[in-house]
């Protein structure tokens, strides 16, 4: 079994990523500028803007954060937006997901400028990429194919099944695995909370990808010998033997199902430090005009 070591590839990405700022910085051109809006105080959505912030520094990133009070009228966000979207200095923006029940995440995403749209939620930039066109593709799958890619992992012909149909995951990761080319060529099954014979069929996975949210739902009785696991959820629950009185668990019981792996990613320390360097990448990209030009 390997370990698909999200944390020490993020890290090499970094690296890459700062070297080309450095570049940047000494022919004289323009800092990357990832502008982050948080609308209220979840702690989680908190935790995460947090860690975006800081990898900006890491890298020599440009950052701006801007907070909203949780009651804030969706006009006054949608204003927002606009301002940034109009910020010729500002290459790449985020709005932290999710956003309180009388704002309209549809309304806020399309809002985006699709060239300013690093987090890849924007219908268009979803559009060209199951087309095969240029777009910035939602960090969380643009991760997990990094991951596959540094680590030379076979999906030509093989079976993904991907257990979660989401917008931000499940269906990107669908459509970039079955794509043609490395990494792709799959034949992609997705699974939900209707499928029938859900056991069954992640047994016949090569490459199993879990995306739902659930903690310790797939178990070793689910996974073939010799399949790859990619375990993107993460549920913050009690646990006695931490000091923090939590734990972060995965949708994988790890454990249990990683002696039968050929390579497992953890939780944490797998997809979510790539999902953080993805949007890196992404913001680097639209800085250079790569995409859109």
């Amino acid at each position: 079994m390997i370990l698909l070591d999200g944390k020490n590839i993020a890290s090499q990405i970094k690296i890459e990523i700062a070297d080309r700022v450095l570049e940047i910085d000494r022919s004289g051109g323009k800092m990357p500028h990832l502008a982050a809006v948080i609308v209220g105080n979840d702690g989680a959505s908190e935790t995460y803007v947090a860690h975006k912030v800081r990898a900006c520094k890491e890298v020599g990133f440009k950052s701006t954060l801007v907070r909203l009070d949780e009651q804030v009228a969706e006009e006054i966000l949608l204003e927002k937006i606009d301002e940034i979207n109009n910020n010729p200095d500002i290459d790449g923006m985020i709005v932290q997901l999710p956003l309180p029940p009388h704002i309209s995440e549809g309304k806020v995403i399309e809002r985006i400028k699709v060239e300013k749209d690093v987090d890849g939620f924007h219908p268009v930039n979803v559009g060209r990429m199951f087309i095969g066109q240029p777009a910035y593709i939602s960090a969380t799958p643009y991760g997990i194919i990094q991951l596959i890619e540094r680590y030379n992992i076979e999906t030509s012909g093989k079976h993904c099944v991907i257990i979660g149909r989401s917008n931000i995951v499940g269906k990107p990761m669908a459509a970039l695995m079955s794509r043609k080319g490395y990494p792709g060529d799959c034949t992609v099954t997705i699974c939900h909370s209707r499928t029938r014979n859900l056991d069954d069929i992640c047994r016949r996975a090569d490459i199993l990808v879990a995306a739902l949210g659930s903690a310790g739902f797939v178990n070793a009785e689910m996974v073939k010998e010799g399949a790859v696991v990619i375990d993107v959820g993460i549920t913050r629950t009690r646990s006695a033997e931490t000091r923090s009185g939590w734990k972060l668990l995965g949708d994988v019981k790890f454990d249990e199902v990683a002696p039968k792996c050929s390579y497992i990613t953890p939780v944490p320390g797998g997809v979510g430090p790539m999902t953080i360097v993805s949007l890196l990448a992404n913001t680097l990209k639209a800085s250079a005009r790569e995409v859109y030009g």
